[in-house]
């Protein structure tokens, strides 16, 4: 099938066939990264603009590299930087970038919604590198991807992802993701960090992290998130960590070829305990890495549709 969409904003409006494109392509990129020479010209005289309004280390860097990877021009804009702090308007300062020649946009913002906005009133391509609680696409993508070269598979397994649920938009993509491929998806955390709405989108909420971990062929812990939160939603972080912190007593009851995910930054001690981190059922730093091919492959499909349409 070809993929025919100009935008990439979330795992919500893409269907299970469009999902599984991102993923076949990405393997076809990841080779490319194992080349002497990583480069391919898909993106030849394409600007690409980086538009991050939130401090990020992995997936900005995991999407300049993509970039470059396939050849694109690059802009990487800082707010500090920016007219923003003049208090110019993020749909004028993407605008602007358009005029510049950026035909592509890859915006993380801490508002929900900021990437669907430049789609609605730019001709430009956007692709959501993180909106608020939202969306987060290409991590899930990258989990996704890192499963199924793991496993082989994503129907039939079972999912735990842990933590604060309510805050995260890795949590969200994923679970759109991994149970439009088949998955089985269990959340788990304290009744505080997870939302209502749950199991309206074929999650199941657990508030035992032994219970939602036994049998799990994978389990994706998540990071606390202080920045998000605009109140206390547990006494402390010992009293989480006691409850919700990975540690390899409470690993056992998993499936014996269990998949430890984190999409990072890791608090450790906090969400896992540093010989899980380390160990072998931990593909932290392989998640880093299928992350470039992952975005490589939007960006190459993107393309392809704004030529076709």
């Amino acid at each position: 099938m070809a993929f025919e969409r100009k935008h990439i904003l979330g795992l919500e409006e893409l269907n299970a066939e469009e999902i599984t494109l991102v993923l076949d392509t990405a393997e076809s990129m990841r080779e490319v990264s194992d080349r002497d020479v990583k480069k391919v010209p898909a993106l030849r005289g394409v600007t690409v603009c980086n538009l991050f309004f939130e401090p990020s280390t992995r997936t900005r860097s995991s999407f300049e590299i993509a970039e470059k990877r396939l050849s694109a021009d690059v802009l990487n804009f800082t707010t500090i930087h920016s007219s923003v702090v003049k208090g110019e308007t993020l749909l004028d300062t993407a605008r602007n970038l358009e005029a510049m020649g950026a035909s592509m946009i890859v915006i993380r913002h801490p508002m929900s919604g900021a990437p669907w906005l430049l789609a609605k009133e730019l001709n430009s391509s956007i692709i959501n590198a993180g909106d608020g609680w939202h969306e987060h696409p290409s991590q899930g993508l990258l989990d996704l991807f890192t499963i199924r070269r793991l496993k082989g598979r994503i129907e039939g397994l079972k999912v735990a992802i842990v933590g604060d649920i309510l805050h995260s938009r890795v949590a969200r993509s994923d679970i759109w993701g991994f149970t439009k491929l088949g998955a089985e998806v269990r959340v788990v955390g304290p009744p505080t960090l997870i939302p209502k709405y749950i199991e309206h989108i074929n999650a199941k909420a657990y508030y035992n992290l032994e219970d939602a971990i036994d049998g799990a062929d994978v389990v994706i812990m998540l990071r606390i998130q202080k920045e998000r939160q605009d109140s206390e939603f547990f006494p402390s972080l010992r009293e989480y960590s006691r409850f919700y912190g990975l540690t390899r007593e409470k690993l056992r009851g998993a499936a014996k070829d269990v998949t430890v995910m984190h999409p990072g930054p890791i608090n450790r001690g906090v969400e896992l305990s540093s010989d899980i981190a380390d160990g072998a059922e931990a593909v932290i730093l392989e998640q880093v890495s299928n992350g470039i091919a992952v975005r490589m492959a939007m960006f190459y499909l993107v393309a392809s549709a704004r030529r076709t349409s």
